[in-house]
């Protein structure tokens, strides 16, 4: 634990002035539903036929009470039971959110449960007081105490939709804070801090930090200190009120030495389904839903939940063929990022001077692997040695930057370089136009992958390969196939509706062939199949060049065209 952790920092409510979600909700909430947050309960061993006034319970992010609720009656019953009065419960349950108006509903909420469980008004309200506090989970001064049970669903909140002081503080306490982070990873790495020896964390939320580059703080965190003590993949089912992008997952972790660990996947997260579950869970027993993995994954490797039988293909593939960057002449990069694209995407009559246009690719310029010229181009504003320009050279750039001037001026990148707030964010390379690559759009069903032979530079929603090793088209068959496609589904987040993001950190992760160990006929197939866009031979011919047989059974909707 940081040692200035307990010191209680204030920042104004305007610091966490998080904005709408797709979902259309604020601060990151989104509801759980009643027979979720009863397993997840469950899952943390907060159960009634225990003596919970003996146990403290934390829930970080209390909202409008959707875990609170159930925990306090779940207290109530068991105080009744053991016969526990009132007056001992006060230390039981600890609860924190920043928004006023959830903790004022959540201590109305939780009030009324405890009169209709017989505890009267005066101590009914004198509880939810000392339970339930306004304030910043992630500063508040906590104590040395620790909890038994900490619950809940931690918020989904990018750490760049924070104030800049704000998320200066949140770096400099939580190391899981790693380069784009979720908020969720802070919240999770605090909650182990806190645990007791016995403890048992047990979070619903996006299961992101558990494969991407972001999460291995917080993965090689628990590696080393903690032990996971169940996994229930949610891919498959709907477990909030609400839709979400990004697929959930709930987890149970202990402090101790690692172990074996049930994986649960539901179909669909009904309350049946989920009682059975927990019922399978505490029996040990073995049944549709659950496998058993007998190691856990080491340091901050990716948390890769395949089924068995597909982690032992997976391994087998790891364990022959090297990364596609191995050679160190293959590249795997993202396009163009300028910050503001209304500003700097522009058609050939824009006016602008020419010297400062580079062709531009999009994804939209992208049709059944075939590039279209939809005559785009990007302002590059650096020289050839990489400094910006000097745009008094250019008045007609100046003219039309002028004209975006509010949009292009309040970018990060603009406030950050006053003296250059007319570069875009990433450097635009005109050199790059000329390289063959292999243009791979960042969100699919599968693996849809078009060749450039030198006519554009890409846009920030398309990955790019460049190799000097790899005939691009052979090198495209491979990465076109199903094969390439299982590393993908393998190891990247996926999204609702079975969509992957086809990143960089996940792209960089395929193994490939050498060249030189693909016969030429079989380079001469990959490559025709390739142009042609034959997907069934491309999958037939990657098996042959990877020696193997077939591949296992997954989940994916073939977009490939």
């Amino acid at each position: 634990m940081h040692p200035l952790l307990n010191l209680g920092v204030k920042f104004p409510p305007e610091a966490y002035n998080y904005g709408k979600r797709t979902s259309g909700e604020t601060h990151g909430v989104v509801l759980t539903k009643p027979h979720i947050v009863d397993m997840i309960l469950d899952l943390a061993g907060y159960s009634e036929n225990r003596d919970l006034a003996n146990l403290r319970l934390l829930e970080p992010s209390c909202g409008t009470g959707a875990f609170l609720i159930p925990a306090a009656r779940r207290l109530v019953r068991s105080a009744r039971r053991h016969r526990r009065k009132p007056s001992q419960l006060s230390d039981c349950i600890r609860a924190y959110d920043i928004d006023r108006v959830h903790v004022e509903a959540t201590k109305r909420a939780v009030e009324a449960v405890l009169n209709e469980e017989g505890i009267g008004n005066g101590a009914a309200k004198s509880l939810v007081e000392s339970w339930i506090h306004e304030d910043d989970y992630l500063l508040a001064p906590l104590g040395d105490e620790g909890f038994d049970a900490i619950v809940g669903n931690p918020p989904y909140i990018r750490i760049e939709q924070l104030a800049p002081e704000l998320q200066s503080e949140y770096r400099r306490r939580y190391e899981s804070l790693f380069d784009r982070a979720d908020l969720y990873v802070a919240f999770i790495e605090r909650s182990l801090g806190l645990l007791r020896p016995d403890g048992v964390l047990s979070f619903i939320c996006a299961d992101r930090w558990t494969l991407n580059r972001y999460g291995a703080p917080l993965r090689k965190i628990i590696a080393e200190k903690f032990h996971v003590k169940a996994y229930v993949d949610l891919h498959q089912a709907s477990p909030f009120e609400s839709e979400v992008i990004a697929y959930p997952s709930i987890f149970a972790i202990s402090p101790g030495t690692p172990g074996p660990v049930p994986v649960a996947r539901l179909s669909d997260a009904s309350a049946d389904e989920c009682a059975a579950l927990i019922q399978g869970l505490r029996a040990g027993s073995k049944n549709a839903m659950i496998s058993t993995y007998p190691s856990w994954f080491i340091a901050d490797e990716p948390w890769v939940l395949s089924p068995p039988e597909h982690l032992k293909v997976l391994r087998d593939l790891e364990s022959r063929f090297a990364p596609i960057e191995a050679d160190g002449k293959t590249k795997v990069r993202i396009g163009v990022a300028t910050g503001c694209d209304a500003a700097y995407i522009v058609g050939d009559d824009s006016g602008i001077e020419k010297d400062r246009l580079v062709p531009l690719v999009m994804r939209a310029d992208i049709e059944n692997g075939k590039l279209k010229n939809n005559h785009h181009f990007v302002i590059n504003t650096f020289d050839e040695a990489g400094r910006t320009i000097k745009l008094a050279d250019y008045p007609h750039l100046r003219k039309h930057l002028d004209a975006h001037g509010l949009e292009v001026k309040r970018r990060h990148v603009a406030q950050k370089n006053p003296d250059s707030w007319f570069r875009t964010i990433d450097r635009v390379y005109p050199e790059l136009v000329k390289v063959p690559k292999l243009l791979i759009p960042d969100i699919a069903g599968s693996n849809e992958v078009a060749l450039d032979k030198g006519h554009y530079h890409p846009h920030h929603n398309l990955y790019y390969v460049t190799s000097d090793a790899w005939d691009m088209a052979v090198l495209g068959g491979l990465l076109s196939s199903k094969v390439a496609l299982f590393f993908i589904w393998s190891y990247a987040t996926k999204m609702r509706g079975s969509y992957l993001r086809f990143q960089a950190q996940y792209l960089r992760r395929i193994r490939i062939p050498k060249p030189e160990d693909i016969a030429p006929q079989l380079a001469s197939d990959l490559r025709e199949a390739f142009i042609a866009r034959d997907f069934k031979r491309l999958d037939v011919l990657a098996l042959r060049a990877y020696k193997l047989k077939s591949l296992p059974e997954f989940d994916f909707v073939d977009t490939r065209k």
